[in-house]
């Protein structure tokens, strides 16, 4: 055959295969690694429920491009290595139309290097380290997007409450991974900032669960505030374990796992006026936010948490740029997420030139009596200018003075109520003794 013959035919068929019904052309089939087991488990599979509902209400719509939606999932373990084997068969052996984002900053670290190397979008629901996006011009990504707030702000409102009480005093701990030691690094930079004193500062290995030795130090440090920057299984390990051996500062807060309701299910009155930061609360008034809410029941028979609807956004975010495109074209999909401004179930969606969120918004919630109350939040993104994060004054009491209780009262779009007790009042966590 000549390549004049070879090249006929390959017309011909591309022509055919435009001329086809969308059905006869099949679903758009996109590929990610999920941390479905392993340390990240109970994360990552809040997040694949988020893409389940997605890909399924986008179906019912009749799809995107005339064409339904596929998931190919194959689970990392919560394992970058794995997840990066993964990615290269989702795109080089399955030959996905198009792949996202899995969960954690270390797994998308990983796994962006191969989606780069073959020039695919990836929207990343749940990767929070702004390193991964902000990088060197020799090393820079052109096709990963960031759809959460930055890891530097997570414990920021716990500082920022502690702060204003007048706490002088702060230890930070850590999972020695990429998001954490951020979180951790972020939470440092913001106390000092705020006059506060670190006075005990160290990690752990990922998966520990024997914290005596580094609690005993941080009983013997005194702080005032304990902040940790941490996942599922480590919150509940730490907070079973600062029981045990009678640690007990007045504010302690977690990064990711003390606002799962799973966490109070399994800690019960331990878990009291401990607060944690999240991404979204199925009250912030953000369009289709309830209606997402009791879709998402319906369908997992279970409350949503921000993994969730982060989960759920990016797919929605990443299927409305393909059709804005009108393609499933790499580049023409990137360049209309650069552009794009979307209010979601989620909040706000806009990105930089570098792919990093700028308009997100996240909230401190804390236990009270067996409820979940949001008593901070962000006014405006934290955006990296070759610094630290500066911290800002973002909460408020209500009109009356009166500190609110036992009710999800706040919206990043007003006032935002303070549900703390105060020192004089005694411990601000339940006592663990």
């Amino acid at each position: 055959m000549t390549a004049k013959t070879l090249g006929v035919l390959i017309a011909a068929a591309a022509v055919l295969a435009a001329g086809l019904p969308v059905e006869a052309q099949g679903p758009i089939r996109i590929g990610a690694s999920m941390s479905l087991t392993g340390t990240y488990a109970k994360l990552g599979n809040y997040q694949h429920e988020g893409y389940k509902l997605c890909a399924k209400q986008a179906n019912e719509k009749g799809g995107v491009l005339g064409r339904k939606i596929e998931f190919v999932i194959y689970d990392d373990q919560s394992a970058p290595p794995t997840a990066v084997r993964l990615y290269e068969k989702l795109i080089t052996e399955d030959k996905v139309d198009a792949v996202i984002g899995p969960y954690s900053s270390p797994v998308t670290e990983a796994s962006a290097n191969v989606t780069e190397k073959y020039k695919k979008v990836m929207v990343t629901p749940l990767a929070a380290t702004t390193s991964i996006f902000k990088r060197p011009p020799d090393k820079r990504r052109y096709y990963i997007f960031m759809v959460i707030s930055p890891s530097e702000v997570y414990l920021e409102g716990l500082v920022d409450m502690a702060a204003k009480r007048g706490l002088k005093t702060i230890a930070i701990i850590n999972e020695d991974t990429l998001f954490a030691k951020a979180a951790a690094s972020g939470a440092a930079e913001l106390a000092k900032k705020r006059g506060m004193q670190v006075v005990f500062q160290e990690g752990y290995p990922k998966g520990n669960q024997d914290f005596s030795a580094i609690l005993t130090k941080i009983r013997a440090a005194n702080p005032e505030v304990l902040a940790a920057s941490t996942y599922f299984d480590d919150a509940v390990a730490i907070t079973r374990q600062m029981k045990e051996l009678n640690v007990n500062p007045k504010m302690y807060g977690l990064t990711v796992g003390g606002d799962l309701p799973e966490f109070y299910n399994l800690l019960k009155q331990n878990a009291e006026y401990i607060t944690g930061a999240t991404q979204w609360e199925a009250a912030l008034p953000y369009p289709g936010n309830q209606e997402f809410n009791e879709a998402y029941k319906k369908e997992f028979g279970r409350e949503p948490v921000y993994h969730s609807a982060a989960g759920y956004a990016g797919c929605v975010i990443y299927l409305e740029a393909v059709k804005r495109a009108g393609t499933l074209d790499s580049d023409k999909v990137r360049e209309v997420l650069l552009k794009l401004e979307m209010k979601t179930v989620f909040g706000d969606f806009k990105v930089d030139q570098d792919g990093f969120q700028t308009a997100h918004k996240m909230v401190t919630t804390q236990w009270q009596d067996g409820k979940k109350v949001i008593v901070g939040s962000w006014r405006r993104a934290w955006l990296p200018r070759g610094g630290a994060p500066s911290p800002a004054d973002r909460t408020r009491r209500s009109p009356n003075g009166e500190r609110s209780r036992g009710r999800n009262v706040a919206s990043p779009a007003g006032a935002t109520p303070c549900a703390t007790r105060s020192v004089a009042a005694g411990p601000l966590m339940n006592s663990p003794g």
